[in-house]
């Protein structure tokens, strides 16, 4: 199996699949099945799965049988040999499924054509099924088979009987000499079990002894000649049975390639059913397939993850964009996300359909290429950071405009300033080779080199701060925070420890380490009240009017809203304002150092027309009077 497949979780599919599948042919086919390369081919294995699952809602599941043995039984049958009773019981049996399966194909012949057309890869089979049937059951061959057979087992029964009467009147009448009371066979013999040392006054023949030699199996004189005749009879039983068994192994050896036909239909059928049946059980649906290379997965859920708690993925990339980076917190999703975009659309190239809305299209790729989880490798003396470049080194080396690339959390393990440097070079070499990727990442400069590069977007994974809980949704066109600093303060960070770091990452003034009262604030007011801290902490670091110099183009521009709770800042550049991360600006000099502490900033920010709107209405309402703002986005 492919590495890129089993980053992507692909084989536990396949497993879910030949759960589904009854005969062997068919799950050896599931072992087998990769991507399509062939559009046509592709968008017809897809219209396949898509009947049988039609077939199957509308009809129920198929007559599938698992036909173990078959072939075998077929191919000793042609050359010569008698097959046993169980063997043309298993023959039978197909032979009625076959009978089953075409009346189920008729059924749905006007409304399902591509289905019912393997009908036409069918014959019946009735006349072997009913000469089996009439002659053999599971483990041996009836009585009615032929008249022959028939007139032998019933002299073999009298002759049976006759011998039980003597041995009765024998045990009765001979009790003192016999080591217990009962009839037994021996050797095809039916004797009854004499003591030892009375072995002489017995009258007949010693067949066996047991294993300490206490007692002698024999078989009284008295029943010599009608034990004769039961050999006799039974020989010929054995004969007329194994003429039988032969002449039905010939019967079947005449139907091989009938059944052969019907055999390779039936495990056709198996394995679109099985299809049909893994779209059902994960509530799939067919999906939009082409040489267009976007994705664009709405609703998409990945198929190993509970459908009742899995928040639904809406996912696009392609047209103008060509790669997604996504950021946000640890536990947030980023991963699941990169696998669920993965292995949909694998699946979907496979002819699978996947888990998500109708109207969802996926791109026919060349390749999946993926560096997903930890790579770090002992026996090879690779280290984490060496394993994923290792794998991204083969990545770059194969990769194709054609291919889809999936990287999690690139240029990870390793000194974070030489990562950053890695993670942008690699995605400018994906992005300049125009094929799609997507990419997680906790690096502040991969964030802004993805809102600043051509056809690359970003994307994060929703975090709650009221609760700081993971809300695992992907929010296109968003660039997220790490959320360390909550997220240590959610697992018991002390509040000056938190207050330090948030001084070395922002900037803002130390607190003093606080004096322990012996009180300890509850966890929920604690950790809201480092949010609000640090919500606090970037809403102070700009005031309107600040001179700022906006990364990493180095614009200059004046802030004209303070950062939001979720760090946007309104930044004026050349009379345009624009929504801009604060992470992404510098302060040049404060508003304090350029304005007076009454300064007007309507000067800078309103237009000429805004200006005397306002100057009117703060004298008299006039309702022709009309202040026009900047779109309410901004705000």
């Amino acid at each position: 199996m492919n590495t890129y497949y089993q980053m992507l979780e692909f084989p536990a599919v396949l497993a879910m699949l030949k759960e589904c599948a009854v005969t062997e042919a068919a799950k050896q086919e599931i072992d087998e099945l990769c991507p399509i390369l062939n559009e046509a081919v592709c968008c017809s294995r897809m219209a396949e799965t898509t009947a049988a699952r039609q077939t199957l809602d509308t009809y129920g599941s198929p007559p599938l049988v698992r036909m173990k043995g078959l072939a075998e039984a077929v191919s000793q049958s042609e050359i010569g040999s008698m097959l046993a009773p169980e063997q043309l019981t298993g023959v039978a049996q197909f032979a009625s499924a076959c009978k089953r399966m075409i009346a189920y194909l008729l059924k749905s012949a006007a409304q399902y054509p591509e289905i019912a057309s393997y009908m036409h890869g069918l014959e019946k089979l009735e006349d072997l099924q009913a000469e089996i049937e009439r002659c053999v059951g599971e483990d041996r061959v009836y009585d009615e088979a032929s008249s022959l057979l028939r007139d032998l087992r019933r002299k073999i029964l009298f002759f049976e009987g006759k011998i039980k009467e003597k041995l009765n009147q024998i045990l009765q009448s001979q009790k003192k000499l016999l080591a217990d009371g009962y009839i037994t066979r021996r050797g095809g013999h039916y004797v009854v079990p004499v003591q030892s040392r009375y072995q002489s006054q017995f009258d007949g023949r010693v067949i066996d002894t047991s294993s300490t030699g206490a007692t002698v199996f024999m078989e009284p004189k008295a029943i010599t000649t009608l034990q004769a005749e039961l050999s006799a009879l039974m020989v010929d039983e054995d004969a007329e049975t194994r003429r039988i068994l032969y002449t039905l192994s010939a019967l079947v050896a005449e139907h091989a390639q009938r059944i052969r036909r019907n055999q390779k239909t039936i495990e056709k059928l198996d394995f679109l059913f099985a299809k049909a049946k893994l779209s059902a059980a994960m509530g799939a649906n067919a999906v939009h397939l082409g040489s267009e290379r976007r994705i664009s997965i709405r609703q998409g859920r990945h198929p190993l993850l509970n459908r009742e708690t899995c928040v639904p993925l809406d996912f696009i990339v392609g047209e103008a964009t060509r790669g997604v980076i996504i950021t946000g917190p640890n536990t947030g999703g980023k991963t699941v996300t990169l696998k669920t975009v993965g292995l949909l659309s694998l699946m979907a190239q496979c002819g699978l359909h996947i888990p998500c809305e109708e109207d969802s299209f996926i791109a026919i790729f060349d390749g999946y290429w993926c560096d997903i989880g930890d790579s770090q490798d002992i026996s090879q003396n690779l280290s984490t950071f060496s394993g994923h470049m290792t794998n991204v080194i083969r990545i770059l080396e194969n990769a194709s405009r054609d291919s889809l690339v999936l990287l999690d959390e690139l240029g990870s393990g390793t000194d974070p300033a030489e990562g950053m440097g890695i993670a942008i070079a690699v995605l400018e070499e994906l992005r300049r080779r125009d094929c799609l990727f997507l990419a997680t990442t906790h690096y502040p400069q991969v964030k802004t080199y993805a809102e600043n590069a051509v056809s690359v977007q970003s994307a994060r994974m929703a975090f709650d701060q009221a609760t700081l809980a993971p809300l695992y949704r992907l929010e296109m066109g968003k660039s997220g925070e790490s959320c360390a600093l909550h997220i240590a303060s959610r697992l018991g960070l002390a509040p000056h420890l938190l207050a330090r770091a948030r001084h070395e990452v922002y900037g803002t003034p130390m607190e003093a380490e606080p004096v322990n009262t012996g009180m300890t604030m509850p966890r929920s007011k604690l950790i809201r009240a480092t949010v609000r801290q640090a919500n606090a902490d970037i809403a102070s670091k700009f005031c309107m009017g600040d001179s700022v110099v906006i990364l990493p183009e180095k614009e200059s521009g004046i802030v004209y809203k303070p950062a939001d709770e979720h760090g946007d800042v309104i930044v004026q550049v050349m009379g345009e304002k624009r929504k801009v991360r604060h992470t992404h600006i510098l302060l040049r000099v404060p508003a304090a150092e350029l304005y007076p502490p009454d300064y007007d900033f309507s000067v800078i920010f309103d237009s000429v027309e805004n200006r005397k709107a306002s100057r009117i209405l703060s004298k008299r309402y006039d309702p022709s009077v009309v202040i026009v703002r900047e779109k309410e986005e901004l705000y």
